[in-house]
This record gives structure tokens, C-alpha cells and sequence, in this order.
């Protein structure tokens, strides 16, 4: 997306459900990104968000090594929600207490509001969240007021309207909290301001936009395996640059009876150049002999490269760029210097070795996976 949607900012503290969060702000129609706690507030301030949002974590807020956030966020006139963790630690560095509760809570919790307006607009007085902590706010901060409560904890959510601070030590972005999805669109539109301008409609022309402007009147290659992420991102670029989109398909013989007849017939009526290399012989003879699932599955994404790459060779000098499938949660899950890896993804981290493109074309990478299949469905594929 580009800088002219409204952008709210996860920050993450290492909690489970961030990208759960980042999603649930994108149902309320708000352009959401995961960033690092540690992101220097230079480029927080450059993003120009309409909030940020803390998320719970593991960590105790008051051990030393726990993670911590620049504290001049609170100060930059940005609307500032924390969740869980993110609630203590609000707490924490602005002078209120957090400790060890006598019990903590877990699971489906009930909660007591205490004002039902702003983020508590229109909801009855008693609500079912979801609690997992067993730290607990005691002494909220100077200028903020408990807005709701429980029978274990007597700072469950809080408030500081005039710094545009809340807390809440509950997860509004699960589905066990009844009515989080009306808290957090509450918090986006009445005190962050939202318009509601991001779409996938929107998201599509912008990408056609940007793929236009990123290629010229170069060629792209694109690897079609027939998954989801692959498939989409055939279809918009075709809709983006037509022709001078090539897929190449690897047959590699492990398919689903008439699949691979399926995607054939699928992209060949599509604006694209389809080729169909039937490498199941080849694939075959390298795993002759071999038993263990992890040396296929290795032996298998190498050789699928390998044809690949064989085929690419044989494109005319005008193919000069790289299409890859990449969403959002790849780049995520395969981590950086501040976050743990998950897992690796072979579409991440820039351009094959010795194949000489000039970058790489990805259309989905702000994308989630549910997102994906949505716009999947808009350009007119089945999966």
C-alpha cells in the first residue's frame, strides 16, 4: 500500500496474536503493519500512523530484560492502544505499579465496565473477554481512570483521554471477547479518526498501479505452482500487464488426479503465456531410493527450482524481472534481528543467485491470507 491509505502500527512484544490484531484492524477497513517494539521513533513518526497498537507478550513488564518501547511515543500525539502486555507496560513507564496478581486469569473472563462510551460505545455493561495474564495493573498512571473491571483485577481496561492513551488487559481480537470486534472499531473511528479507506478493490489498482510503473514494458517470469498464493498472484499481474506476464508451471507428477489439466485449463484462458513443463520423470528419478519425508520434501523444492530455472533460460532477453507469490505473514514468520524466526520461506530474502533479473515483482507481500483468497475471488478463481 502506499503512504496515502491510513496506517495503524502494531507494535509487537512477542505476543502470539499479532498478526491476529493486524488482521482484525484490516476487517475494520484500516491499512494495519507489524513492526519491531524496538522501531526507532524516527520511523514510527515517518510512517505517520493513525494509532499504534501494543501486543500482549510473555515477559513479566517488570523484569529487567523485558522488551520496552521508545517512551516518546506517549508523548507524539499519537492515539496509543495497549493490549495485555501492552497495557502493563503502558502503565509501567508512565509511573503507575504492575506485579505478580494473587491469582491470575485465564480463559473467559467476565468484566464489569464502568463508563459505556468511547471505546465502550454501545455495549452492555457486563462483557465476556478473554484474560491470560497473571501480572496485573495496581496503580494506574497519573491522568488515567479505570474504565472496567473484574472479580480478580481491579484495572482491567483504563483511560487517558486527553494523551489519547487506553489500555485494556483483555484481547479484544479474539473471538472469545463477545465484543472486542466493536471495541476496536470504536477505538479506530472514534478516537483515532478512521475513514475506512482500505479496500481490496483499493488494493488491487494500486498493485496494478505499481506493477506498471515497477516493469515498464519489461517482461515478467512467475513461477505457478496452482496454490493459492501462486494462482493470485498470476491473476493480478495478468491484469496488470497481460502478456508480457510468462508462467511457467512445473508438472512434477505429485499431484491430485486432473489437477494439473485444472490449472492448465485455468491460466491458459487467462491474458498470460503459459508453459507446461512435465518434469515427473525427472522427479521421480531423483527421489528414486529416498524414504525419509524431510530429504523429499528438500529434494523436491530443489529440483522445482532447478526446472525452473532451466526453463527461465530459455525466455527471451525482454523477461527481465521476477515474480514471487510472497505475503505478508512469510516476511513475518521468517523474522529479523528483533523477532524470532518461525519459519523460513524460499520466496524471502531477494533475488536467485545468477539468474540475472533485474528485481523482484511482489503484488500479494502486504497481504494476508485471507486477503489473498478475497482477492483471489474478485479476479475470478475458485480456491
Amino acid at each position: 500500500m502506499t503512504s496515502t491509505n491510513q496506517t495503524v502500527l502494531i507494535l509487537d512484544f512477542g505476543g502470539q496474536y499479532k498478526e491476529l490484531i493486524a488482521r482484525r484492524v484490516r476487517e475494520c477497513g484500516v491499512y494495519s503493519i507489524i513492526k519491531s517494539h524496538e522501531t526507532p521513533i524516527e520511523e514510527i513518526l515517518a510512517l505517520a500512523p493513525i494509532a499504534i497498537i501494543f501486543t500482549g507478550g510473555p515477559n513479566s513488564v517488570i523484569a529487567e530484560d523485558s522488551p520496552k518501547c521508545d517512551p516518546r511515543i506517549f508523548n507524539c500525539g499519537i492515539p496509543v492502544l495497549g493490549i495485555c502486555y501492552g497495557m502493563q507496560l503502558m502503565t509501567y513507564m508512565l509511573g503507575g505499579s504492575v506485579g505478580p496478581a494473587e491469582a491470575g486469569e485465564y480463559g473467559r473472563i467476565q468484566v464489569t465496565l464502568k463508563e459505556t462510551s468511547g471505546i465502550y460505545d454501545g455495549l452492555e455493561t457486563e462483557q465476556t473477554v478473554l484474560m491470560s495474564h497473571h501480572d496485573q495493573v495496581y496503580t494506574l498512571p497519573e491522568g488515567f481512570r479505570c474504565c472496567a473491571y473484574s472479580a480478580l483485577c481491579a484495572n482491567a481496561a483504563m483511560a487517558d483521554d486527553k494523551r489519547r492513551l487506553y489500555g485494556m488487559q483483555f484481547h479484544p481480537e479474539v473471538e472469545n471477547t463477545k465484543n472486542g470486534m466493536t471495541m476496536l472499531r470504536n477505538f479506530l473511528y472514534q478516537i483515532c479518526g478512521a475513514v475506512g479507506d482500505y479496500t481490496m478493490n483499493d488494493y488491487i489498482q494500486r498493485q496494478i498501479a505499481a506493477v506498471r510503473e515497477q516493469v515498464g514494458s519489461d517482461g515478467v517470469v512467475l513461477g505457478l505452482s496452482g496454490g493459492v498464493d501462486s494462482s493470485v498472484c498470476a491473476a493480478l499481474l495478468s491484469r496488470a500487464i497481460g502478456e508480457k506476464l510468462t508462467c511457467i508451471f512445473v508438472d512434477h507428477g505429485f499431484m491430485r488426479k486432473n489437477e494439473a489439466d485444472e490449472i492448465e485449463a485455468t491460466f491458459t484462458r487467462r491474458k498470460l503465456r503459459f508453459i507446461r513443463v512435465d518434469a515427473s520423470q525427472r522427479f521421480l528419478d531423483k527421489l528414486q531410493g529416498v524414504t525419509d519425508p524431510e530429504k523429499k520434501r528438500k529434494i523436491i523444492g530443489a529440483e522445482f527450482v532447478a526446472v525452473f530455472e532451466d526453463e527461465a533460460k530459455k525466455l527471451g532477453s525482454d523477461v527481465k524481472w521476477l515474480a514471487q507469490g510472497t505475503i505478508y505473514p512469510d516476511i513475518i514468520e521468517s523474522g529479523n534481528k528483533n523477532a524470532a524466526t518461525i519459519k523460513s520461506h524460499h520466496n524471502v530474502g531477494g533475488l536467485p543467485e545468477k539468474m540475472g533479473f533485474n528485481g523482484v515483482v511482489e503484488p500479494l507481500r502486504g497481504l494476508f491470507k485471507d486477503e489473498v483468497r478475497k482477492i483471489g475471488r474478485m479476479l475470478g478463481l475458485q480456491k
